[in-house]
């Protein structure tokens, strides 16, 4: 229809008026079956908040279609039900919320927690199907679906970091100013949660000074999205991608969890320090109820010489020797890392294989490790350190042990074109199947027993998505993937209950399975895959970009030089030094554990990037970040000049500290001191660095606190 037909009709319409009816109707899909909140100037109280937004009567923040109807249109008229619980973790409130259909017997159960010290609010559903027959269809289950209105009118952005590519680019930092009605669509790839472009961590900053951090628990495939939908109103949905089915009576499935954060302050970095704090008091794994910190590591001379891979030649006897001579060169560390290739058959590279092709013999290695682990484990206990070991239970390779003795507990894909593709031998062991879940959980439990193991080091080199979506049955669309996760968290908590100081190790071909759920659990020692490219300026970008959202990672360090080293700092770390090597500098080791001591604890505090979140990438610029201690007032500022920088020296403007108070700012690499007001650090702070692919730690401390 033109212009004149709208004429013709006496209406005079200008294409003002149109885009603002095609806004409106794009508006009113973003908000579609949406609990409306509004915000006031104040921050809400979480109790309160729960007791509101959860109350009987009112849309919840949650929908999803039942029997082709949207949750809105029915759920005020289903039966309700909420009970506050007993819980015995300080800080925490928790109810529960139940939905029932008193038709046909559906049951909606949502376990809400509330974190008042933090605003921080979490969820998750369970759907029950207590009727007599099977369900009518569940489908578009979000289980965050909101819209929140602000005081004050403006632009919003979207904040957030890359999920993992095994590229330059994993964990990068992004920021996005979102266009009033369009849809920011976001989820991961392959069935593992942090693999592709997001992390599943997302702060949203609104015009009125305040913001929210979304954060998805769901180590498969999730969805998330945010709409503005105007000046002062965004929309955020989240839940799993795949779910279309039904539930045969008596059946239960769980959902991805959600987790919201409120803040306010002066920029985003109030609120992404907010939730650093928040995820290390309530979603980090905590040992007697105290937050555990996760190791400093080294290996046993990682990688073997060619033709052997990882530790597929290493023998008990030369593990017990790689750890007295760690020893003997003061160089313990908290744990010594065991990674892939002890299992049996990974040593046999004369008949082409290796730890890669022989996933599914879970056995020790007899001919290099005659009396299992424990004697290595022993050793390493001996001399006050820890015993982690590496294990991959879910990637099984047809032929292996697994793969023969219990072909009803894998799961097969399509075969792909190209025969030849590794992948095409692999199967995936099923952990949503209950009684292969309940074996496995045993008989892993048994061997960490049995040989010494302290901590548990779980990689996955296998898309599990396409698994799930080739044995999902008719009219199940996504039961594969829920029983599969759910076994997953089964598995894990088995083994944490277990052993209560047991520390999981996260890897799925690097960091790629990262989220609300996996951190409370586990942590990821080896964030990325990119590390055997050993990129150092690759490594320094992984962590300017995890710190928004993560305090506990880690990566590997390779080489002992101060740039190399320092690239690779963070919370947690694995030297893996070639102590034999006679190129090596057993001094340089020593200074690097030294320095790596006094920096460490401060990665569990304040974060603040100092070179902005452009292109961290290339190799002409520098990168440099703030941690700041709030306790103390103290920090470190960690700096990089990399090689192909023709700039000597940067300004920076310093965060989280006192304006009025006076500083004692100390070169860490000269020992120069100078004093200097908050006042000016906060305005300009001149970082020099002579020599390209050089690196520059400072620390500062107020001296009024020096003085006490």
């Amino acid at each position: 229809m033109d212009n004149s037909q709208f004429k013709s009709k006496g209406i005079v319409y200008s294409y003002k008026i149109l885009l603002s009816l095609l806004l409106m109707y794009v508006n009113t899909f973003c908000v579609m079956g949406q609990a409306s909140i509004k915000m006031t100037k104040h921050l809400p109280a979480v109790e309160q908040w729960i007791e509101r937004y959860f109350a009987e009567g009112e849309i919840p923040p949650f929908s999803f279609i039942y029997g082709g109807k949207q949750s809105d249109s029915f759920i005020k008229q289903w039966e309700y039900s909420a009970e506050k619980q007993t819980v015995d973790e300080p800080d925490v409130i928790k109810y529960i919320v139940t939905y029932t259909n008193p038709s046909n017997g559906l049951s909606v159960k949502c376990i809400v927690k509330g974190y008042p010290d933090y605003r921080g609010v979490e969820w998750v559903l369970h759907f029950t199907n207590i009727g007599t027959g099977n369900s009518l269809e569940i489908k578009d289950v979000n289980v965050c679906n909101i819209s929140i209105q602000y005081p004050v009118e403006g632009d919003f952005n979207l904040h957030y970091s890359e999920g993992s590519h095994i590229s330059k680019y994993d964990f990068h930092p992004r920021s996005i100013k979102l266009i009033t009605g369009e849809r920011k669509q976001m989820s991961p790839e392959g069935g593992r949660s942090s693999q592709g472009d997001y992390l599943p961590f997302f702060n949203i900053e609104s015009p009125a000074g305040q913001g929210v951090v979304l954060s998805v628990g769901w180590t498969g495939t999730w969805q998330t999205s945010v709409c503005a939908e105007n000046r002062n109103t965004v929309a955020l949905t989240a839940g799993m991608e795949r779910m279309n089915l039904f539930l045969y009576p008596g059946e239960s499935i769980r959902t991805p969890s959600i987790s919201l954060m409120f803040w306010e302050g002066k920029d985003r970095m109030d609120g992404h320090n907010q939730f650093r704090r928040f995820i290390l008091a309530h979603n980090s794994r905590k040992i007697n109820g105290k937050l555990a910190e996760y190791p400093l590591s080294s290996g046993f001379n990682y990688r073997d010489p060619s033709p052997c891979g990882e530790y597929s030649c290493i023998t008990s006897e030369y593990a017990i020797a790689m750890v007295k001579r760690y020893i003997q060169f003061g160089l313990k560390p908290e744990v010594f890392w065991l990674d892939a290739g002890w299992h049996t058959d990974a040593s046999d590279f004369e008949h082409g294989k290796s730890w890669a092709n022989t996933t599914g013999n879970w056995t020790v290695d007899t001919l290099r490790f005659p009396k299992g682990l424990r004697p290595v484990a022993n050793v390493i206990h001996q001399v006050g350190a820890k015993f982690m070991v590496w294990f991959e239970p879910e990637r099984v390779v047809r032929g292996t042990q697994w793969a023969v003795e219990f072909p009803e507990w894998m799961l097969e894909k399509p075969i792909l074109g190209d025969d030849n593709r590794e992948d095409n031998t692999w199967l995936l062991f099923d952990l949503g199947n209950p009684e292969a879940c309940k074996w496995l959980s045993e008989y892993i439990g048994d061997m960490i027993e049995e040989n010494g193991i302290d901590y548990y080091r779980q990689d996955c080199n296998i898309e599990p998505a396409k698994y799930w979506e080739a044995n999902d049955k008719p009219g199940r669309i996504g039961m594969k993937e829920i029983r599969y996760v759910e076994g997953l968290y089964s598995f894990w908590d088995y083994l944490l209950e277990r052993f209560p100081n047991l520390l999981i190790d996260n890897c799925a071909s690097g960091g790629r399975r990262i989220d609300w759920e996996t951190t409370g659990r586990s942590a990821p020692l080896w964030r990325s895959d990119y590390y055997h490219y050993y990129d150092t300026d690759g490594l320094q970008s992984q962590t300017y970009g995890l710190e928004f959202f993560l305090p506990i990672h880690g990566t590997g360090s390779l080489n002992t030089d101060t740039y190399s080293f320092r690239s690779s700092m963070s919370s947690a770390l694995i030297y893996n030094w070639k102590v034999t090597n006679t190129q090596a500098s057993i001094p340089e080791m020593q200074q690097c554990l030294k320095e790596f001591s006094e920096i460490r604890p401060y990665y569990y505090e304040d974060y603040y990037p100092l070179t902005g979140i452009e292109d961290i990438t290339p190799l002409d610029i520098w990168i440099a970040y703030q941690l700041h201690r709030q306790s103390d007032g103290s920090g470190i500022i960690v700096a990089f000049r990399r090689s192909d920088s023709s700039k000597n020296e940067i300004s920076v403007k310093l965060r989280g500290i006192n304006a009025k108070e006076q500083y004692r700012v100390i070169n860490m690499d000269t020992d120069k001191v100078c004093n200097m007001s908050g006042k000016e650090l906060m305005n300009k702070l001149i970082l020099k660095i002579e020599n390209p692919r050089s690196s520059l730690l400072i620390k500062y401390e107020p001296i009024n606190t020096i003085k006490k």
